[in-house]
């Protein structure tokens, strides 16, 4: 994958710097607005504008493909592959819907973003320790007519293929009923691909699948479920197919 030199140049000189000021504006107008909405609907509006300036700056068009998305005030799990940085911001702006993503604690820490994740009701968890409070946030997420966002993968593929996926969140679907909506995203490792500083503009194909339901389900098919799941969102990716073994 070659980047004409002036690339990094306006990745650097241009890009990086007016997603900064974004991340500033939106932050503090996420943070403000938080103190008057603890449901976090207001904080979300914010992230969806900083994930649209950044694709208009950067040149990246989104054809959203597939299924019509399910009705707003139904929670679900959004489960995506991850192979760009720009997964998220795409995402944001694929899916019209109150979204709160999964992440690590430590990006709790991260100026202005981790304050706006903390403050907007988003899920951080310790990956090593996750504990009983993960199931009370789900909880929390699912009265409040949001939906999760989760890239089972854990860490961002270098080659473009679905990597194995973590069982983990299917567990936790089935704990709450929550179906889950597979996505692809095609693409996006173009515009930004992992262990390279530089931005490419490019269109991003994002899939959205049928939704599984999860009713009914026991916890011993959430290894199954995962499979499943990775199958039909490598199913969409050109070269993203690789063993479907999600494990727990």
């Amino acid at each position: 994958m070659s980047f004409p030199p002036f690339r990094w140049w306006w990745t650097v000189l241009v890009l990086v710097p007016a997603i900064a000021f974004y991340t500033i504006v939106m932050g503090t107008a996420s943070l403000i607005g938080g103190l008057f909405d603890s449901r976090g609907r207001w904080a979300h509006g914010c992230a969806q504008i900083w994930a649209r300036l950044i694709l208009v700056t950067s040149g990246v068009r989104i054809d959203r493909r597939g299924h019509p998305l399910p009705p707003p005030d139904e929670s679900c799990i959004f489960v995506a592959n991850h192979s760009s940085f720009y997964d998220v911001p795409i995402l944001f702006t694929a899916l019209p819907r109150q979204l709160r993503l999964m992440a690590k604690a430590a990006l709790g820490y991260v100026p202005f973003n981790g304050w706006h994740l903390i403050r907007s009701g988003h899920l951080l968890v310790n990956r090593e320790n996750p504990g009983a409070a993960i199931f009370k946030r789900m909880q929390r997420m699912a009265r409040s007519g949001a939906s999760l966002m989760v890239f089972p993968e854990a860490s961002r593929t270098i080659d473009g293929t679905v990597k194995r996926v973590k069982g983990g969140i299917f567990l936790l679907a089935i704990e709450h009923g929550l179906p889950i909506v597979p996505v692809s995203v095609a693409g996006s490792r173009i515009v930004m691909p992992k262990r390279r500083f530089m931005v490419q503009p490019a269109t991003v194909v994002v899939t959205v699948h049928e939704a599984i339901a999860t009713r009914g389900l026991s916890r011993d098919e959430a290894r199954s479920l995962a499979q499943r799941v990775q199958a039909i969102v490598a199913s969409a990716v050109p070269g993203g197919s690789s063993s479907a073994d999600g494990g727990a």
